[in-house]
């Protein structure tokens, strides 16, 4: 698969004679239609909803583009609480689905009326003292052990630090129905970025059967699953995208097959997807200021690990598009490299590209989620802009690039 830009060279260099690189432009055209696609695929299902994973991508104008896309949100901190509020995301229109949560966060997300997500069996009683039981609740469940699609080791829940296990699960129902609790959800994660449309009908089945179970156990009423996340993109040209509609009629042919005859068929599906809603729907663009020539040869550009810091934290790739010479041969081998005093932080090493030239644009794909969100401040670098690309094709700044004055905001007394 082709790797395109959504946008073009001349459409390039108008917005930087405005806004300088580097930064991060979204599609809105895009975003639109993952989630027309996704709302289609498990339109079956009518009690769907998918909650944006703020996490991925916490910025207002998109998380607005989403709720008028019928998206909720889900939310793991107490400013994403407030961000999702301030956008008027209220009541179950907010997941909280968080770890290790301080009492405050849990207060503000039951004065919102979110459903909370708990993560451990001792978080009943934390909750019970800190903001109270809710009638509306939901419990994230942890399998253990290896997580494996036919002979593909997917992921090891048994080493990840979230969630219950199958007896807690039993006990915890039990204990928030004696404690007030009506409605409950069920949760897992169990793998992340898969790019196969096997994933989701398989963590489907382990839930639907646990689902079936936990009623059978504890006589609760089970309103809905949570699928999570974990629906990847496909980050290199040789892989194909997953088939949305594809992964939909998998879940559905699963629930028909566990949920339908347990007499469960008003079960509603709810999805957490970031990666998958915004990944290929945003660009980082950077602009080649230095060339060097040792032991390997090095474009460097104007952005760093702190504007992207999946290269350098997980060796991930990012595929790169040469503005301009799209169609021109990848004759060289570069490294790509930001400023940051740290030996990791490149972009691509050993990347074939076309020559590229001091004052090239160049295009890094798929960092629409886990972009601008993991950015941070080592070597004082600054954070920087984030652009949208709208429908009619005019671009809108939605959030400036950070300055000094804000790099020293919080130092009281010095500057």
């Amino acid at each position: 698969m082709k790797k395109k830009p959504f946008v073009t060279k001349e459409q390039l260099d108008k917005i930087v004679s405005e806004y300088p690189t580097p930064f991060h432009i979204y599609d809105e055209k895009g975003i639109r239609k993952t989630a027309r696609d996704l709302n289609r695929a498990f339109s079956w299902n009518p009690g769907f909803r998918e909650y944006f994973a703020v996490k991925a991508t916490p910025n207002p104008t998109i998380l607005k583009i989403l709720k008028e896309e019928g998206c909720g949100t889900d939310c793991s901190s107490l400013t994403e609480l407030m961000m999702a509020e301030r956008c008027g995301f209220r009541g179950q229109d907010i997941m909280f689905s968080s770890n290790e949560t301080p009492a405050e966060e849990f207060r503000l997300a039951a004065r919102l009326g979110a459903i909370i997500n708990l993560d451990d069996i001792t978080h009943i009683d934390y909750l019970k003292e800190t903001a109270g039981i809710p009638e509306r609740i939901c419990c994230r469940f942890n399998p253990g052990g290896v997580f494996s699609i036919s002979n593909s080791i997917m992921d090891h829940p048994g080493d990840a630090k979230y969630g219950m296990t199958r007896p807690q699960l039993t006990e915890a129902f039990r204990t928030l129905k004696e404690l007030g609790a009506k409605e409950f959800g069920l949760h897992a994660f169990l793998a992340s970025n898969t790019v196969t449309n096997e994933y989701y009908p398989k963590l489907a089945e382990i839930l639907f059967r646990t689902a079936v179970e936990l009623r059978e156990e504890t006589g609760v009423h089970i309103e809905f699953v949570n699928l999570s996340g974990g629906i990847g993109i496909p980050y290199t040209p040789d892989r194909e995208p997953n088939d949305i509609f594809a992964i939909g009629e998998g879940v559905r042919n699963v629930y028909e097959e566990i949920l339908v005859p347990a007499g469960m068929g008003d079960v509603k599906l709810y999805t957490e997807l970031g990666r998958y809603m915004l990944g290929p729907n945003g660009h980082l663009v950077v602009k080649a200021i230095h060339e060097k020539h040792t032991y390997k040869e090095y474009i460097g550009v104007d952005a760093c690990a702190a504007n992207l810091m999946r290269p350098a934290m997980y060796g991930a790739y990012h595929h790169i598009t040469v503005m301009g010479k799209e169609d021109q041969p990848c004759t060289e081998t570069y490294d790509v490299v930001g400023s940051l005093c740290e030996n990791n932080d490149k972009f691509a090493v050993d990347r074939k590209l076309p020559k590229i030239d001091r004052g090239d644009l160049l295009v890094i794909h798929d960092t629409g989620a886990h972009g601008f969100s993991m950015g941070y401040n080592y070597n004082g670098k600054l954070k920087s802009a984030e652009l949208l690309l709208r429908e009619d094709g005019s671009v809108e700044m939605i959030r400036r690039a950070e300055t000094p004055d804000d790099y020293f905001a919080t130092l009281e007394g010095f500057f």
